[in-house]
């Protein structure tokens, strides 16, 4: 008789957090909100000034054996509806596909972050498959995990998360490679035929520093831009490109207390218009056939002790062709001091931030453009 094996029963985990914020602007925007006068992507998450703001609430499930995890991880709130714009319709999304699909197959999918399961085919060699969180960039949706709790132009500019495959190949302790290929970008049906690619190789230098190089890539794989083009709002050149991001992110544990970071990410649309008059009209639109953005990040925080610490970011975003969602150059200074309380359950964020632009960019209370917008704020994290 065949023996099962006892000690492959699996274990059931649920965790998950809740987080609200406080904050007050100094620049006092008479929108109410941090997204700057042209109501573009000034802030991402927290963007409602001088309230008490609901940010996420994550209930999380995981389920692992010897060969297999799954993942279902389900989010409500304002940040959920942010973080999952592709999963849902409304006034974020007027250009997500209407037909063939029906808008009734976005409902639920609000409240999916994640749904993934992965299948261990060896020690070293993995498949996942479903809607997973992107492996572009440095910061992440969840709060807790997150030093800073106002969130970088580099992650508000995406991607996200992406539905697809990816198999994973892990060569030692010290290096592994993931390939993977999705629907695109933040979306959770395929509305064109084409797919994008992914790539993401680890390496560590020394035990206590870790880099990833990061990369996603595919043809006429913009969503938004496509639909322009099929509504007939820019014409037909702006559908043949190709979209590449690379993207690095390293982190460094200098001491026990001491640590640094980096994300830097470059992006690329390749035009490739059929005549001089359609590379013109290209050039017209974005200052170049081959628009640009990305930027870097610093980031570095010291534990003073188990309960209170201290942390820097800096960072340089490019959008000056406005392709993404800026749509202008940015400069951010973010100053973060977190308490843990609650035996580690409860976190209190005191937080500083400066955006400065080189245009009128942000709000003053007036409702007109200036330079720069400051904010003070306390983030509230509970996690479980």
């Amino acid at each position: 008789m065949a023996q099962t094996d006892s000690t492959d029963v699996g274990k059931l985990s649920i965790s998950g957090y809740i987080d609200s914020y406080y904050l007050t602007a100094f620049n006092r925007p008479k929108s109410g909100n941090l997204l700057g006068v042209d109501q573009l992507a000034g802030r991402a998450f927290d963007r409602l000034p001088d309230q008490f703001a609901l940010g996420l609430v994550q209930t999380k499930f995981t389920y692992s054996n010897r060969k297999s995890d799954v993942v279902i991880d389900l989010t409500f709130g304002p940040n959920a509806e942010l973080g999952n714009f592709g999963n849902t319709t409304g006034a974020l999304n007027l250009y997500r596909p209407q037909a063939p699909y029906s808008a009734a197959l976005y409902g639920t999918s609000a409240a999916i972050k994640q749904a993934y399961f992965t299948y261990r085919a060896t020690p070293k060699l993995s498949f996942t498959v479903g809607q997973f969180g992107t492996h572009i960039g440095y910061e992440v949706i969840d709060a807790p995990l997150n030093y800073n709790y106002s969130l970088s132009n580099l992650f508000n500019n995406g991607p996200f998360y992406h539905v697809g495959l990816k198999a994973a190949y892990s060569f030692n302790d010290r290096a592994a490679l993931m390939l993977g290929v999705v629907n695109n970008w933040d979306n959770l049906t395929d509305d064109n035929t084409q797919k994008s690619l992914v790539g993401q190789f680890m390496f560590k230098p020394l035990s206590t520093c870790t880099v990833y190089l990061n990369w996603i890539g595919g043809y006429a794989d913009d969503t938004y831009l496509n639909s322009l083009v099929k509504a007939n709002t820019l014409p037909a050149p702006f559908g043949n490109y190709v979209r590449n991001l690379y993207d690095v992110t390293a982190n460094y544990q200098v001491t026990s207390k001491f640590y640094l970071g980096l994300n830097a990410a470059y992006g690329r649309y390749d035009f490739r218009p059929g005549s001089a008059a359609q590379e013109t009209l290209v050039a017209d639109k974005f200052g170049s056939a081959q628009p640009t953005w990305g930027g870097v990040a610093l980031y570095s925080n010291y534990a003073f002790s188990d309960v209170v610490g201290l942390g820097v970011r800096y960072e340089h975003f490019e959008d000056k062709h406005g392709v993404r969602y800026l749509q202008t150059v940015n400069n951010s200074l973010t100053v973060t001091a977190p308490i843990t309380l609650a035996s580690g359950k409860l976190t209190l964020k005191p937080e500083f931030r400066i955006d400065t632009a080189p245009v009128n960019y942000y709000e003053n209370s007036d409702g007109l453009g200036q330079r720069s917008q400051s904010t003070l704020g306390v983030a509230f994290i509970y996690k479980y």
